[in-house]
């Protein structure tokens, strides 16, 4: 039996441009995004205007719109997926496609998401490309404590987060080492110790919103494990993931073990369908 599996990306896959037919297939949706929101979403992926998209608080926002509003166009000519996952932000449009919450309750979530990860600053994230989750894990222990591991995207590429006095000095080890740094474009140390101040705050909307069980099995990515469908165990994976790496190796290879897997992107861009082919490439499809 094969497995239809729908992937929405997160933060990193946006795009200037991105969304704009469905912009305007779905005018009331984008116009009840605007009022949530208090900003014209739809114009800043339009003209990225001071380079808008590329700010957390934009960002968030905007890849949940675009991501939500392409499932809807999926699920016109395809049916309900067999599982859903979503990559860090993408994440609460999988919650969303699975029955969770609705559109406006993930887009209030994610908004006050984005507010509280883009306050966090002198702080970035790089990608290591060339080297395993546990020879990284090796070598921030030994070198640079104070940075952690953000992702485990592929078995080769893992991204790290810390200071950004600390990623200087760790891009000249992991090049000496012979190893791809790529420092990345966002605001903050996400999924590190630096969000984990913002936790509180975050865990009280959380709690404030009405969950429902997931119609659709939804895999979290602090845990590399299914979402429960009890409300606490919902919250949790929602708050943890904030300082939590994000295990999307794990996630994949949880599905992978159930079968053969085809795995969609929906959403703008396609680096979740390029992790996936590098996580298993014989045993895994795409669309």
């Amino acid at each position: 039996m094969n497995l239809n599996v729908v992937v929405f990306p997160g933060q990193g896959s946006q795009c200037e441009g991105m969304g704009h037919a469905l912009f305007q297939a779905y005018p009331h949706i984008v116009a009840n995004a605007n009022a949530i929101l208090g900003f014209d979403i739809q114009n800043i992926c339009s003209t990225n205007g001071d380079n808008a998209l590329n700010k957390t608080i934009y960002t968030q926002p905007a890849m949940y719109l675009v991501n939500y509003l392409s499932y809807q166009n999926y699920l016109k000519e395809n049916p309900v997926p067999d599982y859903v996952m979503g990559h860090s932000l993408g994440e609460f449009n999988a919650l969303c496609a699975a029955g969770v919450f609705d559109f406006e309750t993930g887009l209030r979530i994610v908004k006050k998401r984005a507010e509280l990860m883009y306050s966090v600053t002198e702080t970035g994230m790089a990608a290591i490309i060339g080297a395993t989750h546990e020879e990284v894990e090796e070598y921030l222990n030994a070198h640079f404590p104070t940075i952690d591991i953000a992702n485990i995207n592929t078995p080769s590429q893992i991204v790290i987060s810390g200071s950004l006095n600390d990623l200087e000095k760790a891009a000249d080890f992991f090049e000496e080492e012979c190893l791809t740094y790529v420092p990345l474009k966002v605001s903050g140390a996400f999924h590190s110790r630096f969000m984990t101040p913002l936790k509180e705050e975050f865990a009280k909307v959380v709690a404030a919103q009405t969950f429902n069980a997931p119609e659709i099995p939804v895999i979290a990515n602090f845990t590399s494990g299914f979402y429960p469908d009890n409300k606490q165990g919902i919250c949790d994976n929602i708050v943890n993931q904030l300082d939590g790496s994000i295990r999307w190796v794990q996630s994949v290879e949880l599905l992978l073990e159930k079968g053969e897997c085809t795995f969609t992107e929906v959403g703008s861009g396609e680096v979740l369908s390029n992790m996936i082919k590098k996580i298993q490439p014989v045993n895994c499809g795409r669309n």
